[in-house]
């Protein structure tokens, strides 16, 4: 994918210098190739849920992994591609089985540091012969503006009523050694029945419970063992005071999440962790909602002068990036614009600018190139935000890697079992991050 001008200059204008964080080397001036490269082999998990591998279900593995046994003293690093070429297909733990997904992935990781940053390199073939960009649309029908497209395990895209849309992501766990299991369990204990396509609890269910109440959520999503009475039972939630007790002892696990789509663009990722629910930092994402909650229209649109169109269309979409960015390429909405059935603007507006306080600690840049993504996070070392987790010099953590590939979300991802990553280590870590000069 060659970056348009329009992201080239926000790309330009990003903050991999900026003032408000320790001056991070460009990851292009790194020489990767003096770097050692790790292959982590990622498989398709399925619906292989916490509660299921505590289950009978669990080829009577279900007490040793409720007793806190690792993944890995029953499986074998390079068990991955046989699992994950078996649960990708229909079967009990594939309900709804994805056409042409592929049930394993290689994925190339190398690391390096300086005394303000740290730098991790993803490299991974793609499943689709290009690169996976775009996100969901607003879509005018005539009278209102509609959710188009989708992610591929939803059941209007399986039917055929509305295309397959998402971006690529690229995600990594990191835990200090703070949360029970993580080293043994890694991400399986983040990913529960009751979470999005996952037997999904019902909207009433959810909007009835208490603590669902307490925590502002309308749906499940990712969440520790710790943030529950009975961990096996999403509905069982502590109190915000025990929460926040818990998460004061370091008690969580950080989630940073590489978008092709709504974060890419302004060279950024996300900054979240997993306790009760999967929270982002405190602050201002580099992405935004486009849609206004009163008038419920769009917020924004493209400026025709710099865009070519006010609007995509279902016909010319993926042709061009879409990406919808203030100072760049976006204007306010303006209802009088004479608009047609079958016109699109992005779900999300971008903005590095107003991207703010800890959920804007990362930086990234990603190339497509020649079916292969390159993806750099940029990290700053030594963070003492209360929704961070440390990177600091000669530690070791304990960390998952995801890829969610070819138009998917959810659980529809390829994972690993847990790694280790240290920082200029001189004990034994699947990866050691390297010292720059």
């Amino acid at each position: 994918m060659k970056i348009s001008r329009i992201t080239f200059a926000v790309l330009s204008a990003c903050a991999f210098f900026s003032t408000s964080q320790a001056v991070a080397a460009d990851p292009a001036s790194i020489n990767w190739s003096k770097i050692p490269a790790v292959d982590v082999p990622l498989f398709y998990p399925g619906i292989s849920s916490y509660q299921w591998l505590r289950s009978d279900a669990h080829k009577g593995a279900g007490k040793e992994v409720a007793r806190g046994d690792a993944c890995l003293s029953c499986h074998d690093n390079g068990d991955e591609k046989e699992l994950g070429e078996k649960l990708v297909q229909a079967g009990p733990l594939e309900p709804i089985p994805v056409k042409g997904k592929n049930g394993f992935l290689n994925l190339k990781v190398q690391a390096a540091y300086d005394a303000n940053n740290a730098y991790i390199r993803y490299q991974w073939k793609t499943n689709n012969p290009k690169p996976t960009s775009e996100y969901e649309y607003y879509r005018f029908d005539g009278k209102e503006w509609k959710v188009f497209g989708g992610p591929r395990l939803k059941k209007e895209v399986q039917e055929g009523k509305t295309p397959a849309i998402y971006e690529d992501r690229a995600s990594i766990m990191i835990d200090d050694g703070k949360v029970p299991m993580f080293a043994q369990q890694g991400c399986w204990l983040t990913c529960h029945d009751g979470e999005r396509d996952l037997k999904q609890a019902k909207k009433e269910d959810v909007a009835a419970n208490t603590a669902m109440q307490s925590y502002k959520r309308t749906d499940v999503r990712k969440y520790l063992p710790a943030s529950r009475n009975d961990p096996m039972d999403w509905s069982t939630g502590k109190t915000v005071e025990e929460l926040n007790k818990i998460k004061a002892e370091g008690g969580f696990v950080d989630l940073i999440q590489w978008r092709a789509h709504r974060s890419n663009p302004v060279g950024m990722t996300d900054d979240g962790y997993v306790l009760e629910w999967r929270n982002f930092d405190s602050g201002k994402n580099p992405f935004a909602s486009n849609l206004d909650g009163q008038t419920k229209q769009p917020k924004f649109m493209y400026d025709a002068a710099k865009f070519g169109a006010k609007a995509l269309t279902a016909e010319n979409r993926g042709n061009k990036d879409s990406f919808l960015i203030k100072g760049a390429n976006a204007v306010p909405f303006d209802p009088n614009a004479g608009w047609k059935e079958g016109d699109l603007l992005p779900r999300y507006v971008l903005s590095a600018a107003e991207a703010a306080g800890s959920a804007a600690d990362n930086k990234a840049k990603g190339e497509w190139k020649d079916g292969q993504w390159t993806v750099v996070i940029v990290r700053p070392m030594n963070l003492t935000n209360p929704d961070d987790k440390a990177l600091k010099d000669g530690d070791v953590y304990n960390v998952g890697f995801a890829i969610h590939d070819d138009q998917i979300t959810t659980r529809g991802h390829q994972v690993s079992f847990n790694k280790t990553l240290g920082f200029g280590v001189k004990g034994k870590v699947d990866i050691n991050a390297v010292k720059l000069p």
